[in-house]
């Protein structure tokens, strides 16, 4: 199905288009002049358009460069009830329209064919897109290395889920291969030969968040040059992975709700809806359940998002994978720096196996990928991570920085906890602002806490 404007000055050749392109399951408008068409063009995304090249005041040429300009995603298809060479080549320097076709008793035939031909290469642009976007989007189960019993469990879920069109929520720490997970759950479903889009929530502004999903039209904001597809429909027959749901806005929340809902989106500054058919995997490194309790992620997206959960478990919860990891990583780096490094020191796989990985397989990758680029002899020595700033400050809190509170504190009676808690919790808040001068994202990270739930605590004691 794909969304067609036509534009001709005879009502005739827009009936006859509408009625028969309609029955193929096509969304269909008509307009009967080329200002109406360079209209219509500016306010909605068109998947092809067909327009006269003879009309009075603006011919189908301009509507072509209009449509060039503006949404250059856009097929153009030119009719005309007379040879004419001189169009045909202004057709293709104004931009390149996909056909040119003269009108004639079998110009339905025609059109059908011309609108086949451009809706091909409009999906293998949008394939190749998306390929070219996130060049890895065809990893399947065996990139995700490790022969547990965890990851085999994780594996079976993986195999078992993705035969079907369910929403899915990944939940697991940073580090420990979400997206791999998503995209081995892309690759083994009935729309592996489709699109596989990834975008990280947190790495955009609420603003540009928006338009990078769904789209925008010419106009809608400052910069907004032409019509640009949204992330929804590049994925559209495919899957599109949402990482780092817990950092989208509630505000975008509300939004995204009503596409799962209604399974349509509206480009920014556009007015009509757009049909989408997408798989969508959402994936998070925090406790959603809490953030619900806290009023920072919305209970009803959660049960949209949370349709089936899977956990991806920490490093440190299959340490029998570690060696694999290890050798896998090394094969890889030392090929790619030309090192011939056969084999891991006994000593240094012993303390990476034995060490707890904060930063699961993300944090192994690097310290292997470091000690390839320092080793010089065939055997590779690993030095451990050093330790992270969030550890060494609950070593100084341990060590009596922050007052601690014994299991043998006298407890007054009739004390009333949950003021008391609060009191402590404004305390830390106001000590970590005047620690960082006042910058709130600083005094966030002061409290290894997000700055969304930063805010929220400012305004939860009014500070």
């Amino acid at each position: 199905m794909a969304n067609i404007l036509v534009c001709d000055d005879e009502r005739s050749i827009c009936e006859m288009l509408d009625i028969s392109l309609r029955r193929q399951g096509h969304r269909i408008e008509t307009v009967q002049n080329g200002l109406a068409a360079k209209n219509k063009i500016d306010g909605a995304l068109y998947d092809v358009i067909i327009t006269d090249i003879k009309m009075p005041n603006v011919d189908g040429i301009e509507v072509l460069r209009h449509a060039h300009k503006v949404s250059p995603d856009s097929a153009v298809i030119l009719i005309t009830a007379v040879d004419d060479y001189e169009a045909a080549v202004e057709a293709v320097k104004a931009g390149g329209a996909s056909d040119y076709i003269r009108k004639s008793p079998g110009l339905v035939d025609e059109i059908k064919l011309a609108l086949n031909r451009s809706l091909e290469k409009l999906v293998l642009s949008r394939q190749n897109f998306a390929l070219r976007r996130d060049a890895a989007a065809r990893n399947s189960l065996d990139n995700i290395i490790g022969s547990s019993l965890a990851m085999e469990k994780l594996k079976q879920t993986v195999r078992t889920v993705a035969s079907t069109a369910s929403t899915i929520l990944i939940h697991g720490e940073s580090g420990t291969g979400k997206e791999l997970v998503a995209r081995a759950l892309h690759v083994c479903s009935p729309r592996a030969t489709e699109s596989f889009v990834s975008v990280n929530c947190g790495a955009f502004p609420e603003t540009l968040l928006e338009s990078e999903l769904f789209g925008y039209l010419k106009g809608a904001f400052t910069g907004a040059n032409q019509n640009k597809r949204g992330l929804f429909e590049v994925a559209d027959s495919g899957t599109i992975f949402l990482d780092e749901i817990s950092e989208m806005t509630l505000a975008m929340q509300v939004k995204l709700l009503r596409v799962l809902q209604e399974r349509t989106v509206r480009p920014v500054g556009g007015t009509t809806e757009i049909s989408i058919d997408v798989r969508v995997i959402a994936a998070t490194n925090r406790d959603l359940e809490k953030a619900v309790v806290e009023n920072l992620f919305r209970e009803d997206l959660y049960y949209r998002l949370n349709v089936i959960p899977i956990r991806v478990p920490p490093l440190r919860e299959r340490r029998e994978d570690i060696p694999l990891l290890v050798n896998h990583f090394l094969k890889k780096y030392a090929s790619a720096a030309g090192r011939s490094i056969l084999r891991v020191q006994t000593a240094s796989l012993a303390a990476l196996c034995d060490y707890d990985w904060p930063g699961n397989v993300r944090q192994l990758e690097n310290t292997v990928e470091r000690g390839v680029a320092l080793e010089t002899s065939e055997e590779l020595h690993v030095e451990l991570p050093a330790e992270r700033p969030k550890a060494r400050a609950a070593a100084a809190s341990a060590d009596g920085a922050l007052p601690a509170i014994g299991s043998d504190l006298t407890l007054p009676q009739g004390m009333d906890m949950e003021n008391y808690v609060a009191g402590i919790e404004r305390s830390l808040l106001q000590s970590a602002l005047n620690q960082s001068g006042g910058v709130q994202t600083k005094a966030a990270d002061v409290l290894g806490i997000s700055y969304r739930s930063f805010r929220h605590l400012m305004k939860k004691y009014e500070l």
